[in-house]
């Protein structure tokens, strides 16, 4: 996966200053979200990655698939994109994109599993007690997840904060052995 960021990263890095200098961020964004989806296909993904399909069919398929939903630029980079046969990176990208559009407006995508489902009340507590520790706005992504056992495991970037009950049993284990 490490590999795939490194290959994504100056494509997204690429995006990321034409958005800001046409200030078209939120177009782009929602272009490369567009492409992840489309891509998250098992069968065009079989497409994409097969190395007898030729660029040119592949190119024209894509634009197909996007038409009415890619500007110029879009289509431009979807054709880079298919000519280097980096295709396959258009998540690693959207993801690495987004991660940059944070930083620059400001705010924090953070990942949130808990064992129960928040309150709306407590959803808003935990995210001014983020905003508090992190020293920024918090975008927050809430899912269940019943292995956990109680408590919350939070992922911010590279930073991952483990307050669960399932953690707190795994390092006591370590601890113990």
């Amino acid at each position: 996966m490490s590999e795939l960021a490194t290959l994504a990263r100056p494509y997204a890095a690429a995006v990321f200053k034409r958005a800001k200098e046409t200030g078209t961020s939120e177009q782009w964004s929602n272009t490369l979200a567009f492409l992840s989806s489309v891509l998250n296909d098992d069968r065009l993904a079989g497409y994409v990655n097969n190395p007898k399909v030729g660029n040119e069919r592949l190119t024209k398929l894509m634009l197909d698939i996007s038409e009415g939903r890619l500007d110029q630029e879009g289509a431009n980079f979807l054709k880079l994109l298919v000519a280097n046969r980096r295709l396959n990176l258009v998540p690693q990208i959207a993801k690495i994109f987004e991660e940059h559009k944070a930083e620059d407006e400001g705010y924090l995508d953070v990942e949130v599993h808990a064992a129960y489902k928040f309150s709306e009340e407590g959803k808003q507590s935990f995210a001014a007690k983020l905003e508090k520790q992190f020293g920024k706005k918090v975008r927050m992504n809430v899912s269940v997840d019943k292995s956990l056992i109680g408590g919350v495991l939070v992922r911010a970037g590279d930073k991952v904060i483990d307050g669960s009950i399932k953690g707190q049993l795994q390092h006591m284990q370590k601890a113990l052995q």
